[in-house]
């Protein structure tokens, strides 16, 4: 990878490893997850969201820019703005198969629906497909997304931004809800599978009747990475209030991980409310796309460990008992390494408003502090959901990993090459 010499180096608490700043000019900047390389399929640019500001949460219609750094000459540029977005996430862009196109949210404020854009980035051309995009398929062909408009029932900062009236509430385990996939030739969206049919087909199978005068909603998706199997996520609640919103930090939810083929086919419940009630949070796919990783409370101990479960539920163990789980975990594809954050306020976290990211020998059970970042935010006063996490993802050359951090009063974003700790 070539990484122009205009881009600062990013020096403290004297990382293990190169560490450069890719948004040195620029206020309010950050990718999107950990699952999602940010890096396009050359390696050569990143997307990057910029906030309009980053003290509050966005207004419906309020717009970001879409920007796109060029690694080789260090330029930065704004390549489109959108009005589909969260403090989180963002855009929720995704790199198509090549440099030239890129995906992101935006929403028709005409009728306060979300859209997905493709945006040719060689010739500024956007064409508009149905529905909005949480994860695009390995070959590029189709977008999956729960409902981005209703995220916002169960946690504030990953769908979009529309008034309260455009959003609907569910009941029970509707028919008329759930994963959507939209086909990337024709721009149509479709329902794939419904929260109904999903309980009503899952394996071990789902005891709906005990949760059908609650709420349930979709939430993460995301493609193994072979693209022959996906991850779904329900989240459901019970609820007095006339109109209820974030209510993952107003009480317990019940969580479902599931997985399925692509067509929607073969439901299976790898973990379910017995065991995240136990506590735990950020499911990936390993490399072999066939088993999970996640944080997860197994002894009944509140120690949050790092486990692996088949995608069908079965041989849920941990990984190492070595080191805790935090963060948002990745296995990388040599299957030795994995690598973490931390929340502001887990245990491996520092107290100045600093966080590790971890890079851990799954061989051995050792760990390496191999970047300390600061991530505290004073707009978390106003709310939490404006916390600044890392999301440390690997680039397409599985080297270098692209993060964020909280730097000199403004997100920034960060290049690390993790190359000679690979070795």
């Amino acid at each position: 990878m070539i990484i122009s010499e205009k881009f600062p180096r990013y020096t403290g608490f004297d990382p293990l490893i190169p560490v450069w700043c890719l948004t040195p000019d620029s206020k309010g900047s950050f990718h999107r997850f950990f699952d999602t390389s940010a890096v396009s399929p050359s390696g050569r640019y990143v997307a990057v969201l910029q906030m309009p500001q980053e003290d509050r949460l966005p207004e419906p219609g309020e717009t970001a820019n879409v920007a796109v750094i060029d690694l080789h000459t260090g330029e930065e540029r704004i390549a489109a703005s959108s009005r589909g977005w969260e403090p989180q996430l963002g855009a929720n862009m995704n790199w198509g198969p090549t440099d030239e196109t890129l995906y992101y949210n935006d929403v028709d404020t005409a009728i306060w629906e979300p859209i997905c854009i493709e945006l040719n980035l060689l010739t500024g051309h956007k064409r508009r497909l149905e529905g909005g995009i949480y994860k695009i398929s390995p070959d590029g062909q189709t977008i999956i997304s729960a409902c981005m408009k209703r995220m916002r029932r169960t946690q504030f900062g990953y769908g979009v931004m529309v008034p309260d009236v455009f959003v609907p509430r569910n009941t029970g385990f509707p028919d008329d809800d759930g994963l959507y996939a939209t086909d990337v030739q024709t721009g149509k969206r479709r329902l794939l599978v419904s929260l109904r049919q999903i309980v009503e087909r899952a394996k071990p199978a789902i005891d709906w009747e005990r949760y059908a005068d609650g709420e349930c909603y979709g939430f993460h998706c995301k493609y193994n990475p072979q693209g022959d199997r996906l991850i779904f996520t329900m989240r459901w609640f019970k609820t007095d209030e006339e109109q209820p919103w974030n209510m993952l930090h107003k009480q317990a939810l019940k969580f479902w991980v599931l997985t399925m083929k692509p067509d929607g086919s073969d439901i299976h419940v790898a973990v379910g409310p017995e065991q995240w009630d136990k506590g735990g949070h950020h499911i990936n796919w390993f490399p072999d796309g066939r088993r999970l990783s996640m944080n997860l409370c197994l002894d009944g101990d509140k120690q949050l460990y790092l486990v692996q479960v088949n995608d069908d539920g079965t041989e849920l163990v941990k990984i190492t008992e070595a080191v805790p789980g935090s963060g948002h975990p990745t296995v990388h594809p040599n299957g030795r390494h994995m690598l973490t954050d931390a929340y502001e306020k887990e245990k491996v976290a520092f107290d100045d408003g600093s966080v590790p990211l971890r890079f851990i020998n799954l061989e051995n059970g050792t760990e390496k502090l191999a970047i300390r970042i600061p991530v505290g935010n004073p707009g978390t006063s106003v709310t939490p959901v404006l916390r600044v996490d890392p999301h440390p993802a690997w680039a397409p050359d599985q080297r270098h990993v692209v993060f964020n951090g909280y730097v000199d009063g403004t997100r920034r974003v960060f290049l690390a090459d993790f190359g000679p700790l690979l070795k």
